[in-house]
């Protein structure tokens, strides 16, 4: 009998948002009539770019013709894409990349997860906590996270505390770390950290010989001025950091799936012996073997995100989801909520009134006023006592959301 990755088995049964799925489907069952308006998975509602869409009808011809046609693409990406990414979302910061650092893919959330394949199952995770729960899973599947405790943390893991206590700012570990996972703009919470915040993680790392892994998924959504847009406007970061972005929240590609992981050439890890292994050779190595490349009509349709055309559109969409941000933070808070986020980031983290826990204001907000939240215990321990809400619904979905919630706190 062929046995399995034990590993596997020490994962909770559901994933975060199966469970809060499989609750909305039972109460929908048993109230049919009943509309309601989810505010909970981070899926965007607006439609892509229409030069994205544009793009993609093009390369779509370009695959009815022998002379046009694509096959099997490079697995690191088209050099049309990778270059646009390395002008635009880096030069323009003053970043020097160059197009094989950038590693195109189906999305930030594979490359995360799939990132510690070339990593040893001995090195001590670090995390955020809340955090994005794909980081300790990946980690618990991995056998670097040891045992569940009895307070729902892994034995193994490092956990960096984010409430309002301390503004939401992790301290350096205590006890040192391998691989820390950052995530700013940070989801949940939807909070940041500034400049010389940022570069306190970058020196930790590079004195403790450490890896940030650095999730950029919501850097378009920064409108202050001392947040960075990636960790690589910190000086010594290249040393350090590998950096993941994503199409999906900023250009709407939660369907069409396309990301990218940045590993520059200078950041490493070392073997058995102690000698200094390039990370980016090894992050290759793994894509050729194991993915096949994001499709050709995908990649055009990310390089027409850096149209002038496609950077309109896209930055009229985030102001409209940010308008929903406002719209929502406003509202909650003249109801009494204590709110965090919602300012860089499309995140809202709302304390739960009376003390009560996570899942059951959650249960209480599908139950009387029919609206989607996602409990924020989980997202990690320190979650509990938290709700997270997204602003991507519609405009009228957001303010008929936030009048019910009003409406029933008062």
């Amino acid at each position: 009998m062929v046995s399995v990755n034990e590993n596997f088995i020490k994962l909770s049964g559901n994933y975060l948002f199966s469970e809060v799925a499989k609750r909305v489907s039972a109460f929908k069952a048993s109230h049919p009539e009943v509309r309601l308006i989810r505010l909970g998975i981070g899926d965007v509602t607006r439609p892509l770019p229409q030069a994205s869409v544009e793009a993609m009808h093009r390369a779509v011809d370009e695959m009815a013709h022998a002379e046009s046609f694509h096959g099997y693409g490079p697995e690191q990406g088209y050099d049309f894409l990778r270059e646009a990414i390395v002008r635009h979302d880096f030069g323009e910061l003053g970043i020097g990349l160059s197009a094989d650092e950038i590693f195109v893919s189906d999305g930030a959330k594979s490359d995360t997860g799939n990132f510690t394949d070339i990593l040893g199952s001995r090195n001590t995770v670090a995390v955020t906590d809340p955090v994005y729960p794909v980081y300790v899973d990946s980690n618990v599947m991995g056998g670097r996270a040891g045992g569940l405790l009895s307070d729902r943390r892994w034995s193994d893991i490092v956990y960096l505390p984010c409430t309002a206590e301390n503004a939401f700012i992790p301290e350096l570990p205590k006890r040192r770390a391998d691989i820390i996972y950052l995530c700013y703009p940070n989801n949940p919470t939807g909070t940041t950290l500034t400049r010389a915040q940022l570069k306190e993680w970058v020196d930790y790392a590079l004195e403790n010989g450490s890896l940030i892994l650095f999730d950029a998924a919501y850097e378009a959504f920064i409108s202050e001025d001392d947040v960075p847009h990636s960790i690589y406007e910190i000086e010594g970061a290249r040393g350090c950091a590998v950096e993941f972005r994503s199409f999906s929240k900023t250009a709407g590609f939660t369907g069409v799936r396309c990301g990218y992981t940045v590993v520059p050439k200078e950041v490493s890890g070392t073997d058995g012996q102690g000698n200094r292994v390039p990370l980016h050779r090894l992050w290759n190595r793994r894509q050729c073997t194991k993915f096949n490349g994001t499709s050709y009509i995908t990649q055009r349709g990310a390089e027409a995100v850096y149209s002038p055309e496609g950077r309109k559109q896209v930055r009229e969409t985030i102001d409209y989801y940010m308008g929903n941000a406002q719209l929502m933070c406003d509202t909650l808070r003249r109801a009494g909520f204590n709110v965090y986020g919602g300012v860089n980031s499309p995140y809202l983290w709302v304390k739960t009134p009376d003390g009560i826990g996570s899942w059951e204001f959650f249960d209480r907000l599908l139950r009387d006023v029919h609206v989607v939240g996602t409990p924020g215990v989980g997202f990690g321990p320190s979650g509990e006592g938290y709700l997270r809400f997204t602003s991507f619904g519609s405009r009228e979905d957001c303010r008929e959301a936030m009048d019910r919630i009003a409406a029933w706190k008062v």
